[in-house]
């Protein structure tokens, strides 16, 4: 079968530093990474569709709470012709009992935000490789925590922040390097995506509506909407952080200084629920999360950067970034840039196709057919092949332990800054003063991206 079938069946069912592996768990001889599973709900199938259709991939285990979960994931993996995986249930730790396992070199975990940082901690210390959807942990100590497990054990973790290798990204990570923009001087990015029907729906379909969330609801829905219930902050920062901090060379001659955050007022969530379901309770709850959370960061370098947490309002998909240099402007809202002084025409925007025609990053032309049918336009292949070529090659994951917490620790520092009437925060420096020394490497070649 296709990755493309697979990928839209398996949704559809769902609904500087160096960190090696010092263990003998990793990679056996054969090449083949035994990979298992945390976690495989919607996320979770979606890293199943990559695994199914990898040579290099053996999906020895996998492990959720819930029997819908593990019933896709057993048909799904039957159908497409590998050997059943062991499953793991039961309870919230379950997992324990998958990674106490000796024949498993790396686990995907794809649960709920407030299980990672537990989760990826007794990972590295039985010696697997993580690759963790965001975030790695609800508070700053949680992400001290990663690095110094990571360090201690000498195991990598890695975020797998997909969008660093979208295509368009990479074409501007392409130009920033050649100096199409000159200096950077301002970058922008974040979450700006209507989450309304993902944090809400009928506990029936899982884009078909509805007003509930928590054990009456599906997938996201059971968990995610309570933290927009609970905390005001940008919850989602890596999508927009993660590709900024490549373009600014973050933790690798540059860093992060300080950030502080604000928050409009929060209607959207009550407004979409009153709107389908007149007078339902949950259009009356206090949702603490405002529509609209910003957040400015300054940089070692001089630049700044701008987040933006935009999920409850009526609007169109973008993660709004922006690059600004001495030399000209990008920005994927208007799929517009403008360079002074290659430009057709004085201050007027142009269409960017041609630009990223020319600057279409190599490792996406060498893998564009590999990538084909891949979840989010093709990005989750290339975010999915760098951790298991860097678990097969026994080496550095391409997103370190150190850019995972950066761009991660962003949630706790926001939601602090707004407590405290929209003070600063001093952005912690997790390589300890490496960032100094340390080369951005990322996607320089085609060896593991």
């Amino acid at each position: 079968m296709e990755r493309r079938d697979f990928i839209k069946n398996g949704a559809l069912a769902a609904a500087g530093i160096s960190i090696l592996p010092t263990g003998t768990l990793f990679a056996k001889d054969n090449g083949r990474v035994r990979l298992g599973y945390i976690g495989v709900g919607a996320r979770g199938m979606s890293h199943i569709s990559e695994g199914v259709l990898r040579d290099d991939v053996e999906i020895v285990a996998i492990c959720d709470t819930q029997e819908s979960s593990l019933k896709v994931c057993r048909s799904f993996i039957a159908k497409s012709g590998r050997p059943a995986a062991k499953e793991y249930t039961g309870g919230i730790d379950a997992y324990k009992a998958l990674l106490d396992r000796k024949d498993i070199d790396a686990v995907i975990i794809a649960t709920p935000w407030q299980f990672h940082h537990s989760q990826a901690i007794y990972a590295m210390n039985a010696g697997k490789y993580v690759g963790c959807e965001v975030v790695a942990g609800l508070t700053v100590e949680e992400h001290w925590d990663i690095v110094k497990t990571s360090e201690k054990t000498g195991v990598p973790y890695s975020t797998l922040e997909n969008v660093c290798y979208r295509r368009d990204v990479m074409a501007v990570l392409n130009m920033v390097r050649q100096g199409v923009f000159g200096e950077l001087v301002h970058l922008e990015g974040g979450y700006q995506h209507n989450l309304r029907n993902v944090l809400f729906n009928n506990g029936k379909d899982y884009y078909g509506g509805g007003v509930e969330y928590g054990p009456k609801a599906l997938s996201e829905a059971q968990w995610r909407t309570q933290f927009n219930i609970d905390q005001d902050g940008d919850l989602y920062p890596t999508h927009g952080a993660g590709p900024v901090m490549q373009y600014a060379n973050i933790n690798r001659g540059n860093r992060f200084t300080n950030l502080v955050s604000f928050s409009s007022k929060a209607r959207g969530l009550a407004s979409y629920v009153n709107d389908l379901s007149p007078g339902h309770p949950n259009s009356k709850i206090n949702y603490k999360n405002g529509d609209v959370t910003s957040t400015l960061i300054n940089c070692a370098n001089g630049e700044t950067v701008l987040l933006s947490h935009d999920t409850h309002l009526p609007r169109p998909y973008s993660l709004g970034f922006r690059v600004q240099g001495t030399e000209g402007i990008w920005m994927d809202v208007a799929k517009s840039i403008y360079i002074e002084k290659q430009a057709k025409k004085n201050d007027a925007w142009e269409p960017v196709k041609e630009w990223f025609d020319k600057y279409d990053h190599p490792v996406w032309k060498k893998y564009e057919k590999d990538a084909l049918g891949a979840g989010h336009g093709g990005m989750d292949w290339f975010v999915f092949n760098g951790f298991i070529q860097a678990v097969k090659a026994k080496r550095q994951t391409p997103i370190d332990v150190y850019d995972s917490v950066t761009m991660s620790v962003i949630t706790p520092l926001s939601t602090k800054s707004l407590k405290e009437g929209n003070k600063p925060q001093e952005f912690p420096d997790f390589t300890k003063g490496k960032w100094k020394d340390r080369k951005n490497t990322f996607a320089l070649d085609d060896s593991g991206f």
